[in-house]
């Protein structure tokens, strides 16, 4: 295959990863803003995909660095690189990886952010008043029980199909990356939730029915182009949660209830392949990370309430 034009390289790369891998539309959203970053940047140097050696993409990740990113940015931007450079020598435009051998800046290794059982317990009760009608209130409710209960992730959940939740299901089957498939058990409050949130929702969709509108196949149907709620109007709602129930907005987003999930359920003993299952990890040492989570959080709470800890008030007054 004779090399086509650059600028045509990174829709053919997306288009691959879409139809070959099945990857989400949010990575490939990543993907192209990476590289469409990188692309400009050799544009203004008289570069382009086709020509540029390894000192080149070197040379680019030290303008990445000079301009401030964090080494997440960086590290995704330069894996963004290396995954496009792959295809385009598995596909025949270029004959050799100039990116392969080029390592990372690596990732700071930050715990996520920790919420307490009885945090979680004000924000699902100030779900329950959260919202400017009563399907509103319940349709919240609804989302912040399935959210906990199952640890989904948040484009999992507003995109649920409403098939997957009919008939009082105890197993949820959640379609997660990569098209894998995975089930989730439900909890007797997140399942009566569910319930009820159906009833209405079905009630509301009878009523389009009747205007000759189109029924939606998604459990919390939206007006928004995707047909259900955004992730963006998710991520707003839940810090309006968080106000309401008095817990710092800035610790609380869809993910931190996810962590809460994996976190609660592995210090009540749950195997941690199982926690692996339900989040959806292909690897177990990305479900590790919660058991530094509560070692570290164990650790917190020996030395704010032990005796012998330094800022015990015993300590303090020589007892």
């Amino acid at each position: 295959m004779s090399p086509r034009a650059p600028s045509s390289w990174i829709s053919m790369f997306l288009e691959a990863q879409a139809a070959e891998l099945g990857a989400a539309n949010n990575t490939l959203l990543a993907y192209g803003r990476d590289l469409k970053d990188f692309d400009g940047w050799l544009a203004r140097r008289g570069g382009d995909f086709a020509t540029i050696a390894r000192a080149d993409v070197e040379d680019y990740l030290v303008y990445c660095d000079a301009q401030g990113l964090a080494k997440s940015t960086r590290a995704r931007r330069l894996s963004a690189i290396k995954q496009l450079y792959r295809f385009a020598f598995e596909e025949g435009l270029r004959t050799d990886n100039p990116a392969i051998q080029i390592s990372g800046p690596g990732q700071d290794k930050r715990l996520p952010k920790i919420l307490s059982v009885d945090e979680v317990d004000r924000l699902l009760e100030a779900a329950r008043i959260t919202g400017r009608s009563g399907d509103d209130k319940v349709r919240n409710t609804c989302l912040m029980e399935l959210l906990y209960a199952t640890g989904m992730r948040v484009t999992e959940l507003v995109s649920l199909p409403v098939s997957a939740t009919r008939g009082d299901p105890r197993l949820l089957l959640i379609l997660g990356k990569g098209g894998k498939e995975r089930m989730v058990p439900l909890s007797p409050d997140a399942r009566e939730t569910l319930g009820v949130w159906i009833g209405l929702r079905d009630a509301s969709e009878a009523v389009r029915a009747e205007k000759k509108l189109a029924p939606s196949k998604y459990l919390f149907p939206s007006r928004a182009k995707q047909g259900h709620l955004t992730r963006h109007r998710f991520y707003l709602l839940i810090k309006e949660i968080a106000v309401a129930a008095g817990v710092d907005p800035a610790k609380v987003t869809p993910h931190t209830l996810r962590h809460a999930f994996a976190t609660h359920l592995l210090a009540g003993g749950a195997d941690l392949r199982a926690i692996q299952t339900m989040l959806g990890h292909a690897d177990v040492a990305t479900t590790e990370i919660y058991t530094h989570v509560l070692e570290a959080r164990l650790s917190e709470l020996v030395l704010e309430h032990h005796p012998l800890a330094e800022s015990s008030p015993r300590k303090e007054s020589g007892k």
